[in-house]
């Protein structure tokens, strides 16, 4: 992914964007507003002829909002500001963050990606059938897309991670006419929030219902996983350990984090659940091994592929309980063709499957027969 897993601070340059197309304006500006039932940070609206969209939190303390207008094909467009135009129907889109792969996977648009950043950190098999046909352009392999090459692309639209640096790139893809609509899913906290945003990217594409009704599956599916650690008793709930140490800090989920919050939902006793944060939290090793000695459960644990790889890393990890055990489990096991983990593709839009891995973990017998679909269970090197 372009990853993306952690939180980075930004320098920015917000600049308008315009669309080049020139279409007749009117007046009429009448909207339906369609407001998200998780995500907090876009809200849709439904006029006659067009969608408005606005995108109220880019990146993590933004105080800039952006508005996109969406025509649909053969309409007038209203009067307004907005930071982008997108003429529908498109047939040519660029995306820019892991993430967003499963969206067009998802609508069945997948042909309508013409260029991504690092091909490799694709995993999606019907993307990468496109990209071993030649059909998708690689935009480059450093931090951000190259911005000559969108350009040459002229795509209908690129979407933008606020994750990455692509966002300094705005004035120059405006000077172009590249419609360009930023992407703050990671901002959302809520584990339904950032799968919601498919909506905003159906909405692009011109397929606003199939987009509504592909997250009503995954929200329902959700919901129904949820449930089953719904009466848990606080005792019948395991502690759970999570996070890796990297240059002497410990780096682990907030308690107000999506990862936290999905672990709560799954029945599981958070050891770090009183340190406040929505990203990752530093903390040190001697506060770790006071608080999470004697978990039950270490979930989390970067992307080692065996134990013993991941105590001779970091020999302080053989400390705790969890790791004597064997109680260590990983986002590992499936893994792209070119070596990207699926859990950062697939993951922000299937939090259903997420949540019934670990529930499967923490509490298998409320779903004997599932089989863990990200995580896997750590052994000893063979």
């Amino acid at each position: 992914m372009k990853k993306t897993g952690l939180l980075f601070s930004y320098s920015l340059l917000i600049i308008s964007i315009f669309s080049c197309k020139k279409t007749e304006k009117k007046t009429d500006f009448a909207t339906e507003v369609i407001q998200p039932k998780y995500a907090n940070g876009f809200t849709l609206e439904r006029g006659e002829g067009f969608w408005k969209v606005e995108v109220l939190k880019p990146w993590t303390g933004a105080e800039k909002t952006f508005s996109y207008l969406v025509l649909d094909e053969n309409s007038s467009q209203p009067e307004g500001d907005f930071d982008a135009v997108i003429q529908l129907p498109v047939s040519k889109v660029i995306l820019t963050s892991t993430t967003q792969i499963p969206h067009l996977d998802m609508l069945g648009d997948t042909d309508k990606l013409v260029a991504f950043p690092n091909l490799n950190l694709i995993s999606s098999k019907a993307t990468r059938t496109r990209i071993d046909l030649g059909k998708i352009t690689d935009l480059g392999s450093g931090p951000s897309a190259n911005p000559e090459m969108v350009i040459d692309t002229n795509p209908d639209w690129i979407m933008i991670s606020t994750l990455g640096d692509d966002l300094r790139y705005l004035e120059l893809l405006k000077a172009a006419n590249v419609p360009a609509v930023i992407n703050g899913e990671y901002v959302e906290q809520h584990p339904l929030g950032r799968a919601e945003w498919i909506k905003l990217t159906g909405v692009l594409l011109g397929n606003y219902e199939q987009a509504k009704a592909e997250f009503e599956k995954v929200e329902n599916s959700y919901l129904e996983a949820e449930k089953l650690t719904s009466t848990l008793l606080v005792e019948a709930k395991p502690t759970v350990l999570s996070g890796v140490m990297y240059q002497d800090i410990w780096y682990a989920p907030g308690s107000e984090s999506w990862g936290a919050k999905i672990l709560e939902n799954a029945g599981g006793e958070y050891i770090f659940s009183d340190q406040k944060g929505t990203g990752s939290i530093q903390l040190n090793y001697e506060f770790v091994l006071d608080r999470a000695l004697e978990s039950d459960f270490w979930i989390g644990s970067a992307d080692f592929k065996d134990l013993e790889t991941m105590g001779s890393s970091e020999p302080r990890y053989k400390a705790f309980d969890a790791w004597k055990n064997g109680k260590v489990y990983s986002y590992t096991q499936k893994r792209g063709e070119t070596g990207g983990l699926e859990y950062f593709e697939l993951g922000y839009m299937r939090p259903d499957l997420i949540l019934k891995d670990l529930i499967k973990i923490l509490h298998p017998e409320l779903l004997p027969d599932y089989e863990l679909y990200f995580y896997e269970q750590l052994h000893e090197k063979k």
